[in-house]
């Protein structure tokens, strides 16, 4: 039993099925009925084992679809052999540009105006070209300098098609074989084709430049090209013109010219703001996306691709890495336990050995060899093996650290990944204790407290009639009616003081901006004493809670 061969897939079937044979899944091409799609030579698996980095050039040869494929498998520890996954974390794609007549034809079709009424200049010969488009550059009427990203024409149908060939293929494996019913292959194929859709969508790559350049604002040496949207529709890309060259061209004598240790730490910090406390960071780091401009600061360009943190999963990712770099293989393994979904054949003790060899190895390299992202990578290789399922957030943060390893030493040969992120942990702490406290966050918090206020009474109220009617059932010797009561009482009256303690730092924080000539130690004098009540009520309803009820217990 096979799949249903389409004659317009034909193509693709055999391309695809000679890349199950040379990495040794002939298995999976006999089951899917593939077999007749290859020649006879083809249909012998290699003697020798095919290299990770061919894999990663196979895919570029096969073009975008496979590309974005490959970068999506890297994010699956569960598939891939670690090597595997630090050469498809590393793919980049580079082609032939297409005609200027086309770029031409797509400027104006969707800019809906000749290109001489919209641009005083531009540049037939494109300064890069990819799978997905190329970009000009060129001049405005206003005389500003800008780069336009044209996408290639028909690309969208031709990467669709790819996807439906591929579909065919992965919904067959999924239904009909172990392996397919194991990894979900359709699943993955869905998650490739709604990432290409945003990347196909110009304009969501216009946010992420105002996004992430509004995020990384307080770094001097830093920048992000600024989207002009006028000139932008889902085809076209026109933005703010970087003046530079990538850091993979840059000369000897170029690299004595800036501090490379102090614009490595620099980008570092950016990315771990961007990770650990915006929760909105590209995703794609590459040295090919990262330009050192004329003035000597890091462009970070191609924003196409962009990752999601969630709050909560920030604050474990921070301890991850900061267990990582300190050496603490038992602390990184329980945090790895507490990040993943444990399954049923998980063993505790096995796991926690195997993280400790990935950590203590690290103890032993020297500078250059230090990798964090390699690391976080390893260890979701290693929660895999041993039946833990850690979220998809997880290796594409190794991804993306990996990338940003080799950028860091492409700036800096000496820079230690590590080191710097000990360095800015506290920073990092600080700027997610005071995203915490902001008006937002606070006032959430405070209807939040609100709502348990209202409603604690009459809660109350039907805890003590069950009690009363002898209706509540607890497995407890000698419960004391009277001391329960006495305890939510309790409870509540510490509610209520802990909404009073938020609604003085609310208070305090809106004061914060109101221009006064009533100061105390630079700030309004208001608002530093509604902060300074603020903190003693908490630190007097902490001893309370320690020592009274210590007492209380004895």
């Amino acid at each position: 039993m096979g799949i249903s061969l389409k004659p317009q897939h034909l193509n693709r079937y055999r391309q695809i099925a000679w890349l199950f044979v040379k990495y040794g899944r002939s298995d999976l091409v006999k089951e899917s009925g593939l077999e007749g799609t290859l020649a006879a030579e083809q249909r012998v698996t290699p003697k020798e084992a095919a290299k990770a980095s061919e894999l990663a050039q196979d895919l570029e040869k096969l073009g975008p679809t496979f590309i974005k494929l490959g970068q999506l498998l890297s994010t699956r520890v569960e598939l891939m052999p670690q090597a595997y996954l630090e050469a498809l974390a590393r793919l980049q794609d580079n082609v032939d540009p297409f005609p200027f007549d086309e770029v031409e034809k797509i400027v104006c079709s969707e800019l809906g105006v000749r290109m001489s009424k919209a641009f005083s200049d531009f540049e037939v010969a494109p300064m890069a070209a990819a799978s997905l488009g190329q970009v000009h550059k060129a001049r405005l009427r206003d005389g500003r300098q800008v780069a336009v990203k044209v996408q290639r024409p028909g690309i969208r149908d031709a990467m669709f098609e790819d996807l439906d060939a591929l579909d065919e293929i992965a919904e067959f494996l999924d239904n009909h074989t172990a392996t397919g019913k194991r990894y979900g292959f359709c699943q993955m194929l869905d998650e490739t084709r709604k990432s290409l859709v945003r990347e196909l969508d110009y304009r969501q790559e216009a946010n992420n430049l105002t996004t992430i350049g509004s995020h990384l604002r307080e770094f001097e040496h830093i920048i992000v090209p600024e989207p002009i949207a006028d000139y932008s529709s889902s085809r076209v890309l026109t933005m703010q013109h970087v003046h530079g060259k990538k850091i993979t061209d840059l000369s000897p004598l170029t690299r004595m010219e800036f501090d490379g240790g102090a614009l490595a730490e620099e980008l570092f910090r950016a990315y771990l703001q961007q990770i650990l406390v915006d929760g909105f960071f590209h995703a794609d780091p590459h040295p090919g996306n990262v330009f050192l401009t004329d003035d000597y600061r890091i462009a970070l360009i191609d924003l196409g691709m962009v990752g999601r943190i969630m709050p909560g999963l920030q604050e474990q990712l921070l301890q991850l890495l900061l267990a990582i770099s300190e050496g603490r293989g038992d602390d990184a393994a329980d945090i790895a336990i507490k990040i993943g979904e444990r399954k049923e054949d998980f063993t505790e003790k096995e796991f926690k050995r195997r993280i400790g060899e990935i950590v203590a190895k690290q103890q032993g390299a020297t500078v250059e060899q230090m990798q964090v992202g390699r690391l976080v990578l390893e260890v979701t290789q290693a929660s895999a093996e041993n039946s833990i399922r850690v979220p998809p957030e997880l290796t594409m943060l190794g991804k993306t650290l990996l990338n940003l390893d080799q950028v860091g030493r492409t700036i800096e040969p000496t820079f230690d990944p590590n080191a710097s992120i000990r360095r800015n942990a506290a920073q990092i702490m600080q700027q997610r204790l005071m995203k915490s406290l902001s008006p937002g966050n606070l006032f959430s918090g405070v209807l939040e407290l609100k709502d348990l206020v209202q409603r604690l009474p009459s809660r109350l109220n039907k805890i003590i009639d069950v009690i009363a009617n002898n209706e509540m059932k607890v497995s407890v010797d000698a419960i004391d009616e009277k001391t329960l009561v006495v305890g939510f009482q309790k409870v509540a009256n510490r509610i209520t003081v802990g909404l009073i303690i938020a609604a003085l730092i609310v208070g305090a924080a809106m004061l914060m901006r109101v221009e006064t000539s009533f100061r105390i130690w630079g700030y309004p004098g208001l608002a530093i004493l509604l902060f300074l009540a603020a903190a003693a009520a908490g630190v007097i309803l902490l001893i309370n809670i320690l020592f009274y009820d210590k007492g209380a217990g004895d």
